[in-house]
């Protein structure tokens, strides 16, 4: 039976036809921070009264243009953070596209506060989450990509260390650790220690997501049945064969609450069809020597935080 991957459809729905040009994100030799809105809250800190310095991306006369996507729905609370987390990074050179599905909270109004910051944002329904990342993508034209969700957020200095590992690494895929924040402790509950990637460990995948970035061209489509696992397939597809490197920090943070995907108990069905729609015969199939294979990753990832900044995997095939 034929891989739905192997089906050219697809591709073709989100190839990148001539689109016209957004406007990169407005820049500012001395900051965003004075410009952009005023807190309205007693919030301190990144990123709310604090930026990257702009003079720290002075050693170099031109920047590639990184494309950044935000899908959002009902994330009032935490989307104004988000684009904080963006902007008051002052890369010179990023594309920022939000799509967010027709929200009933107050996260229309923040996106129109920002709008003189945001290259291109829309709301209105859209087929969930995958679709609005893929129409995002289709609109980048960006050397280098991202997505950050709207509940979680970049911590500083995050895009230098990343496109600065893409200049000099000349690698497909960077991607790095990231924070779990819990809002009802107001706590960092835990550091997301991935370990470096192997192709044989794919589908035992811990990438935290928004701490992943990638070239432009390796993108591939989001699979839009899904409703939880969009990243971790993604990845199995993306990641694959490509040459990558780990950024051994935090480069991001997830916010922890109630209605966050990852940590609902409504949300459970939709995380069992996923495992079965990514395991079918006609996506990735199921796992051979799963038990084996799941022994051996538990081994590797032990002995790769035991070896934080020793190279192991070139003894694993």
């Amino acid at each position: 039976m034929a891989n739905i991957f192997e089906d050219a459809a697809l591709n073709n729905k989100y190839s990148n036809e001539t689109i016209e040009l957004l406007p990169t994100v407005p820049y500012n030799v001395k900051g965003l921070l004075t410009e952009l809105p005023k807190i309205e809250s007693d919030k301190k800190g990144w990123p709310y009264t604090e930026e990257l310095n702009p003079s720290i991306y002075s050693f170099k006369s031109s920047w590639p243009k990184l494309t950044i996507i935000t899908p959002s729905y009902n994330q009032g609370a935490f989307i104004e953070q988000t684009i904080r987390s963006v902007l008051l990074q002052n890369y010179p050179n990023v594309e920022y596209i939000i799509l967010d599905g027709g929200s009933t909270d107050q996260t229309i109004d923040i996106l129109w506060k920002y709008a003189p910051w945001i290259s291109y944002w829309k709301s209105e329904k859209d087929g969930g989450q995958g679709a609005a990342i893929n129409k995002g993508f289709k609109m980048a034209s960006g050397d280098f990509y991202a997505w950050i969700n709207s509940d979680d957020y970049y911590l500083p200095s995050t895009l230098l260390k990343v496109i600065t590992t893409f200049n000099n690494k000349k690698v497909d895929f960077v991607y790095g650790y990231s924070y779990n924040f819990n809002t009802k402790t107001n706590t960092f509950s835990t550091l997301n220690k991935t370990a470096p990637i192997l192709d044989y460990f794919l589908r035992f995948c811990t990438i935290a997501q928004p701490a992943c970035f990638w070239n432009a061209n390796i993108h591939k489509p989001i699979w839009e049945e899904l409703h939880c696992s969009l990243d971790y397939e993604l990845w199995l597809r993306l990641v694959k064969g490509k040459s990558r490197k780990l950024i051994r920090q935090p480069l991001a943070v997830a916010n922890v609450h109630i209605n966050a995907k990852t940590h609902s108990s409504g949300m459970d069905s939709h995380w069992k069809s996923d495992h079965e729609l990514i395991c079918s015969i006609d996506a990735h199939g199921p796992v051979a020597n799963w038990k084996l294979k799941s022994t051996l990753f538990r081994i590797y990832t032990r002995f790769s935080k035991l070896m934080a900044g020793t190279h192991i995997s070139k003894f694993i095939k």
